[in-house]
């Protein structure tokens, strides 16, 4: 067997292994360099290390440091609060207000489990007392926190900017933000109409009463390894007493500077152009100056499973580039001579691998085996990376994903078997449908 089919080999034990077992695929990147690396190409530790993303890196320790500063305070609370009585009484609106805080929270750098793990309480509780379909209500969660997924100072933003900026290909990080929104949104629509978000009847505003408590675990329960995490059931979330309630809309000192500190964030980040690592870590050290007892609390939370992961996985994938991998994938692919049919076929792999496996590691992998051939300028980069990127995201909705299993957690005790069975027929179907459309969308249209 060749180095390079001996690379994908490992590359592939990798997911499956992380898939049937609760061990963290970037753990079994970092050991599968040194074996592929070290002991069967011979390379020095200084070229393996080459590849380590330490800007990802920092991004990753970053963001979800300072968001579980903002939850442990008290913002985010605050944040979704204020969103949900902007609705005055349409219930209706509800579906879409968890749409919006969801994209606006991972918009801003969270990690979309974090998201997901934020509000699927509220959205399922919700749910529950106003007769909205509980699958309705954890897809527009989930959907959210992918639109605002692709943002110039997200996770998923930053991980595929970078390849692409990388690779040398046209780079157009507002494109790719644009059209993970608008493609998400538009699935959200659908999604509300076919699960009955019409027919919610109007309620007075006055009955709306106090929302129930959030995730307690926040975002450090929203990824442990490579699985779901299951969260805490509805009916173990107590709703508030009017003070209860008080108190969350109340802006304290804290909540303020945090305000000021995520407003800061985005203007440093997409208006001076300054690293979004290095601004979120500011920031999140100027609010932990103002409160340590926070800080303290706030860097238990930080993700580090996911860290390890996607780290992990891109110094694998920088060991398989040096090895000539990526290189004989991409001979392979081209020699098919049809870029749109490569196109499609990388679209398919990204969408029924992720329903299984890790998508923040998947991009990482995958989009890298499609840079070859789009330099050959047969077709739009810019639409092939936008395609591949949503196929790739967009089956997050996946009981066996981090995403679905916190809403099938969080759903109703005499619903949960219907919600788990809703979900997986809903992802067998949009990991099959998605791909065509985003590639009729984002690639056909672009073919030289």
């Amino acid at each position: 067997m060749g180095i390079e089919l001996l690379s994908i080999g490992l590359l592939v034990a990798m997911f499956v292994v992380a898939t049937i077992q609760p061990i963290n695929m970037g753990a079994l990147a970092f050991a599968g360099a040194f074996v592929l690396g070290s002991m069967v190409i011979g390379m020095k530790t200084s070229d393996i290390f080459a590849g380590f993303p330490s800007d990802l890196f920092l991004t990753l320790v970053a963001v979800t440091y300072l968001f579980a500063i903002a939850q442990i305070n008290g913002t985010i609370d605050w944040l979704v609060e204020c969103a949900v009585r902007l609705v005055r009484g349409r219930i209706a609106l509800i579906p879409w207000v968890m749409f919006l805080v969801a994209a606006v929270i991972t918009g801003f750098g969270a990690l979309g489990p974090a998201a997901v793990a934020i509000l699927a309480p509220v959205a399922l509780s919700f749910a529950v007392q106003y007769r909205i379909h509980p699958v309705m209500m954890g897809l527009m969660v989930i959907h959210g926190a992918q639109a605002g997924g692709f943002s110039p100072i997200s996770i998923y933003g930053g991980i595929t900017n970078q390849i692409v900026e990388k690779a040398g290909l046209p780079f157009a990080p507002t494109s790719l933000f644009l059209s993970s929104f608008f493609f998400n949104l538009a699935i959200s629509v659908l999604v509300f109409f076919v699960f009955g978000g019409a027919r919610v009847k109007k309620h007075d505003a006055a009955s709306i009463g106090p929302l129930p408590e959030l995730h307690p675990e926040g975002v450090s329960a929203s990824i442990r390894g490579h699985g779901g995490t299951p969260a805490k059931p509805i009916r173990e979330h107590a709703y508030g007493t009017a003070a209860d309630t008080a108190t969350k809309l109340r802006l304290d000192n804290q909540r303020i500077t945090t305000l000021i500190g995520l407003t800061a964030l985005g203007v440093g980040a997409l208006v001076f152009k300054f690293n979004v690592g290095l601004v979120a870590m500011t920031v999140a050290v100027a609010l932990a100056l103002l409160s340590p007892k926070t800080q303290k609390a706030a860097i238990d939370k930080v993700s580090w499973s996911t860290v390890l992961l996607i780290s992990g996985i891109i110094t694998y994938v920088g060991v398989m580039e040096k090895a000539g991998t990526v290189d004989y994938v991409a001979h392979g692919i081209s020699s098919l001579g049809m870029p749109l049919l490569v196109a499609l076929l990388l679209c398919f792999t990204g969408a029924i691998v992720s329903a299984f496996a890790s998508s923040t590691a998947l991009l990482g992998a995958i989009i890298p085996l499609a840079v070859p051939f789009l330099l050959q300028g047969h077709i739009s980069a810019v639409g092939v990376v936008a395609a591949i990127a949503i196929s790739t995201t967009i089956v997050d909705t996946s009981p066996f994903s981090t995403n679905g299993a916190l809403v099938v957690a969080n759903a109703p005790d005499d619903r949960r078997e219907q919600v788990l069975r809703q979900l997986l027929i809903y992802s067998a179907l949009i990991a099959i449908i998605g791909p065509i459309i985003a590639w009729l969308v984002f690639v056909v249209p672009g073919l030289v």
